[in-house]
């Protein structure tokens, strides 16, 4: 069965992850959590692998991807060529990494936003399309 949404942290976003996991499942939004499963330090690259994996077989549309500040994830995450992932502070910069870069990874920093602000990005991010147009062109170059 296709998730709507994988989900992955590192040790520092496991308890943002943990949170937004219960936040999409209450919306009855499918989530596949991969991992971790608790705070034990681990090594944010291989969780930004896992997300792209499950996007790149089809078992998910999008990804979250969690780790302290949202860099190194972001960084390991884009790595991959079918991957656009944006590392998103807010509202606005979640609306537009949909509308303008046809984002399918939202990215975001553990330590550094409230549980309120990631539903609000969650939110922005999950209802945002994109625009296509002047921004198609952009886009295609990405990959």
């Amino acid at each position: 069965m296709e998730s709507s949404i994988a989900i992955a942290s590192d040790h520092a976003g496991f308890v943002l992850k943990q949170y937004l996991s219960e936040y999409l499942r209450g919306r009855d939004i499918g989530v596949l959590d991969l991992g971790p499963d608790n705070e034990s330090s681990v090594d944010y690259p291989d969780f930004a692998n896992l997300v792209a994996d499950a996007i790149g077989e089809g078992r998910a549309k999008f990804g979250i991807l969690i780790c302290g500040s949202g860099i190194g994830i972001s960084i390991a995450a884009n790595r991959h060529r079918h991957i656009r992932a944006a590392l998103c502070h807010d509202v606005t910069t979640a609306r537009l990494c949909r509308a303008h870069n046809d984002a399918n990874v939202l990215v975001l920093g553990g330590r550094l936003i409230g549980t309120m602000t990631a539903e609000d990005c969650v939110e922005a991010f999950l209802a945002g399309e994109f625009e296509g147009g002047r921004h198609a062109r952009r886009v295609e170059k990405l990959s």
